[in-house]
């Protein structure tokens, strides 16, 4: 039966892929987790191999599945994401199914049992709001259960943010965790983000641990003909949720945490004296169950008002169009971040998610100056928005602040997280020197390299000392832990760490995190001492980013300006610190439908945007890869480019440097930079920009990002095929080589546990 909504459009959603799901996987039922007792799924040689009405009706596929699987696990930013099935989540031909879940969990539960033979092994499991999330996450607890590993949940498998998960796997000293998102992603992606015993997401060689156990297990499967898997009772004394409960869900232990850093009261006293109300977007409703709970225990609860805490998997209709950016009837999504920017057929720029959230109506009450921080599903990303009057136009136009208009005499201000953290980061660094404790520690920030130059520019105007690093949180987590392990083995000595583009940062002498934090959205505050665990390891500050930490350090930025627009604070940061990279652009440029129902059209669709994607990155990797081997001189590079650009009115003569940093190419010029970078999640393409002027970086960003890539006669004659052909492996050992130096590889000892 097809599955009904009260929302029009999702009932479209539901109609395309009802049509689109042939009739043998409506009838698959493979494994029925509403049995709530014990059962055995037996995995099937047939289940490995493609389907086939007469020969193989028992096909699923899984090698090819599994081929997608683990090419992403060697390279995801965020975990192993993508498209499923929402209304047969056991739909194997896509990225995302419930089989896939059951295998991966499982390879991770024998990793975890050989690594730790006869142990208590205890992990944490939660989710937000997406489709089959709770499904997922009730046959995670429940294999683990069944390979004796016991697993924290939430009473009834609430929603919990990611950052919670992440903060009680390394508070509590526990194993590590699965976690269930997509993060901002579209409505019909969902993924699962393994969390390490630090609360970090996997590095590629941990994730490439139980990828090879997946093998391990298909090998068996196709040697026996078929491989046993036990599912537990749902009711296993191993799925704990008395303990959760007891901790509530651990928001006490994070409120502490929270006090310990930006919830003192040098700012909670701000907010507490604010007059006016600060509006809170919740995004799929999720992040309300948590965050509500933080800022009750603060005690400023009630200074906010809340919109959509109501928690849907279809979000609200929030980024979602019945027709694609081209024109064409289709439903389209445009993802639930914010600051996506997008072009009518007119030409003219527009924020499509926004659009879609009825601030016209909405915000028709409250007054100027009204802020609204909008966050999304899994609660670990910020957007910063305000209400202002029309006449401050020309004034953000200047300052390359975007505007949504909301009626003849209003409009709301979008910050972009480079501008928004940066007022954040300076606010707090006042805060800090207020209460005469900037100086009892040096200071340093964590970057990534497609963040903001004004970021880099601010952190030396205060003696913060920068470390930048490739795309995604895990990589600034990796450098807190190499922070940590020389403060630990070393804490009287200079504490040195190599940044991605190869620079030796001296840190000083027991340095303290003041931000980490990257141009998504994603920020970390570190605390004045050291975090310490239950059983006593100590961090710098948290593995994932947490938007309740932004969210608290902006409302009382906002309850400190009072009637000051943050805008014209943004202002005051730029020229107290003589900022010049004042401006910064991202440029997403997708290379398919990723809402396309029919998953043979998506995958074909997908494979030909990821040889775009590629070819478009090789281009630009290829040229710093031979330059870092000497195989090229920079002017070979200006050459190439002004060969190739000139005629789009781009000019390269002032380029300083062009290196890879990790996950892209990086274009350093005497006014700008520029990042091309590919996803490593998804056939898209980011390009990003910083420097002096914002058209003049939107126009590099735009040609250089959506160029396809094809070699001119000039790139084949200064780099080689060989070279070309394998930039991608020389690159991964590059990336490698730093992730690795002076990594914190110390063994995890499982602690003997109280609860």
């Amino acid at each position: 039966m097809l599955k009904q909504s009260d929302n029009i459009l999702e009932n479209e959603l539901f109609k395309s892929i009802y049509e689109k799901t042939p009739d043998y996987i409506k009838g698959l039922n493979l494994m029925d987790f509403s049995n709530k007792g014990e059962f055995t799924f037996t995995l099937k040689k047939e289940h490995l191999k493609p389907y086939d009405e007469q020969t193989n009706p028992q096909g699923l596929n899984l090698e090819e599945w599994f081929a997608g699987y683990a090419k992403e696990a060697k390279v995801s930013t965020a975990g192993i994401r993508g498209p499923q099935n929402i209304l047969n989540p056991q739909d194997t031909r896509f990225p995302i199914n419930l089989v896939g879940i059951v295998l991966a969990t499982l390879a991770k539960a024998l990793v975890a049992k050989e690594k730790y033979p006869n142990k208590r092994i205890v992990k944490v499991a939660g989710c937000e709001v997406r489709y089959n999330s709770q499904l997922f996450l009730d046959a995670i607890a429940r294999i683990q259960a069944a390979q004796g590993i016991e697993t924290l949940v939430p009473q009834s498998r609430k929603t919990i943010p990611i950052w919670l998960a992440s903060f009680l796997a390394f508070k509590l000293d526990l194993l590590g965790g699965e976690y269930i998102t997509s993060s901002h992603g579209i409505s019909v992606k969902n993924a699962t983000k393994d969390l390490n015993c630090q609360g970090s997401q996997y590095l590629p060689e941990e994730s490439m641990e139980f990828v090879d156990k997946i093998q391990q297990i298909f090998d068996e499967t196709n040697k026996n003909g078929s491989y046993k898997i036990k599912i537990s009772a749902q009711n296993n004394p191993l799925i704990n949720e008395k303990a959760m409960a007891n901790i509530q869900d651990g928001v006490n232990l994070y409120v502490e945490y929270l006090k310990s850093g930006v919830a003192q009261d040098i700012n909670l006293d701000l907010i507490k004296k604010y007059e006016s109300k600060i509006v809170v977007e919740c995004v799929g409703g999720s992040a309300y169950r948590t965050l509500s709970r933080v800022l009750d225990k603060l005690g400023i609860l009630d200074k906010f008002a809340w919109f959509n805490t109501e928690e849907t998997p279809f979000f609200h209709g929030i980024g979602k169009y019945n027709h694609t950016p081209k024109g064409e009837k289709a439903f389209y999504d445009y993802s639930v971040d914010a600051t996506v920017v997008a072009k009518k057929s007119d030409g003219t720029k527009f924020f499509p998610v926004i659009e879609t959230m009825g601030y016209d109506k909405k915000l028709k009450d409250y007054p100027i100056g009204t802020a609204v921080l909008i966050t999304d599903p899994d609660h670990d990303r910020l957007t910063v928005t305000q209400i202002e009057g029309v006449n401050a136009i020309d004034t953000l136009n200047t300052l390359g602040i975007d505007y949504v208009k909301l009626d003849s005499e209003r409009i709301l201000t979008v910050f972009t997280a480079n501008q928004a953290f940066l007022m954040i980061m300076d606010f707090w660094a006042k805060q800090l020197k207020s209460k005469g404790a900037w100086n009892t520690n040096p200071r340093f920030m964590i970057k990534t390299t497609a963040s903001a130059l004004s970021w880099d520019e601010w952190g030396k105007n205060n003696g913060v000392k920068v470390v930048n690093v490739p795309v995604g949180f895990k990589e600034i987590a990796n450098i807190m832990k190499k922070v940590e392990l020389k403060l630990k083995t070393n804490p009287n000595d200079e504490v040195i760490i190599d940044d991605v583009l190869g620079n030796p940062i001296n840190l000083g002498v027991n340095p303290r995190l003041v931000f980490g934090g990257e141009e998504s959205g994603g920020m970390i505050m570190g605390t004045e001492e050291l975090i310490k665990s239950e059983h006593g390891r100590l961090a710098v500050a948290m593995r994932e980013k947490s938007a309740t930490e932004a969210i608290v350090v902006a409302s009382a930025l906002i309850a400190k300006l009072g009637t000051k627009p943050l805008s014209q604070y943004l202002n005051d940061v730029f020229d107290e610190n003589k900022i010049i990279g004042r401006f910064d652009t991202r440029v997403d440029i997708a290379y398919y439908n990723e809402s396309e129902p029919d998953i043979n059209k998506l995958k074909l669709d997908k494979i030909a945007g990821e040889e775009k994607r590629t070819l478009n990155d090789i281009f630009y990797l290829s040229m710093a890869i031979a330059l870092k081997k000497g195989k090229i001189t920079l002017d070979g590079i200006k050459n190439i480019l002004n060969n190739k650009f000139n005629k789009d009115g781009l000019t390269f003569d002032n380029l300083k440097s062009v290196k890879f940093v990790g996950d892209g190419t990086y274009l350093e010029f005497a006014d700008k930079y520029i990042e091309i970078r590919p996803s490593g999640t998804d056939a898209k393409t980011k390009a990003y920009g910083g420097g002096l002027n914002k058209d003049d970086i939107q126009k590099y960003a735009t040609v250089l990002g959506n160029y396809s890539g094809k070699r001119t006669q000039l790139h084949k004659e200064l780099i080689s095929e060989e070279l070309y052909k394998n930039c991608k492996e020389l690159a991964m050992e590059y990336y490698l080589e730093f992730v690795d130096k002076d990594a914190n590889n110390e063994p995890f000892e499982i602690p003997q546990y109280n609860f």
